[in-house]
């Protein structure tokens, strides 16, 4: 299983990152920008089935492919400003991470305003 793997190398980044920061606090940043970007590949590879069944899913029952591809694109700027926002909190920088969080939901809130207006359409049209 993968999250052996990730879980592995996670503590050992941990352990480097503890037993350096130490002697080079600028070095311990890196390993867990690193550990974070090796990980994020790992789960990255994962997805694409995941994102290969929902196109199936869309296709068999007519959803046209404009919304998927905004939901996905929405998970995907949760997802990075989540790692972003977590790099910046390792770093000690709270107030960056902030910035990152209030940024990330900004702009799916923004991506999300197609969707919204076509469920109100949707919602109008049906009531009499």
């Amino acid at each position: 299983m993968e999250i052996f793997q990730i879980v592995a190398i996670a503590i050992v980044a941990t352990v480097l990152s503890v037993l350096i920061k130490h002697q080079k606090p600028e070095i311990g940043i890196y390993i867990s920008l690193v550990t974070g970007i090796v990980v994020f590949i790992f789960v990255v590879a994962k997805l694409q089935s995941v994102i290969e069944i929902l196109n199936q899913l869309a296709n068999k029952i007519n959803i046209d492919d404009i919304y998927l591809s905004t939901i996905l694109k929405i998970v995907g700027i949760a997802y990075i400003a989540e790692f972003g926002a977590q790099v910046c909190k390792d770093a000690g920088e709270g107030v960056i991470a902030s910035k990152i969080e209030f940024a990330g939901k900004v702009l799916i809130m923004v991506m999300a305003v197609p969707i919204l207006v076509s469920l109100m359409d949707l919602i109008i049209n049906m009531v009499p």
